[in-house]
């Protein structure tokens, strides 16, 4: 498994995610607030850890995996993660993902970091697209999809739960002679 690259932006720092981060990790997802459009684990302790430890120790395939966001001013305040994995529920897709603490909310720290994933996957991994599935309900997340360059494509069905699918495809170029 190849180690994922670091990137900075303008303001923060996309780190790989280490275990180090998995008590900031688990306080995020403990807020109700961050966790209520995911279904998984939050209000049992030791459930949640084995949940969060699982996918900080699972070998993604080379170029994916969790990065951790951090200030670039601050590298040791915790802003939340991106994550950029082989998508569980359909074949052949990589999906992105981002979570952030309520405190990060608002400032376009989740834009700025997913950016920077969506890039690294279709520029560096030459994947030919990305898909994220959101909570209808979620707007803000819905907002971030769409300024990454995401477009919705269909409503998918998950165990009788809804999401709009949004995907962002690497930018054909024109051959000429």
């Amino acid at each position: 498994m190849a180690e994922l690259p670091t990137y900075k932006t303008k303001r923060l720092i996309v780190r790989p995610r280490l275990i180090g981060d998995v008590e900031d990790c688990l306080s995020m997802d403990r807020d109700p607030l961050v966790t209520r459009y995911i279904s998984g684990p939050w209000r049992k302790p030791s459930k949640h850890r084995e949940f969060v430890l699982s996918r900080m120790t699972t070998d993604y395939p080379d170029g994916l995996g969790y990065w951790s966001v951090v200030n670039q001013t601050k590298p040791d305040e915790f802003l939340g993660w991106i994550l950029l994995l082989p998508y569980a529920n359909v074949n052949r897709e990589v999906e992105i993902g981002w979570r952030f603490n309520r405190k990060s909310w608002g400032c376009g720290y989740a834009t700025e970091a997913a950016t920077a994933i969506i890039n690294h996957g279709l520029q560096i991994l030459g994947l030919d697209r990305i898909v994220a599935d959101i909570d209808p309900q979620n707007t803000p997340s819905i907002k971030v999809a769409e300024k990454i360059g995401m477009r919705f494509v269909e409503d998918r069905f998950f165990d009788e739960e809804i999401a709009k699918s949004y995907q962002v495809t690497k930018p054909r170029t024109s051959m000429t002679t």
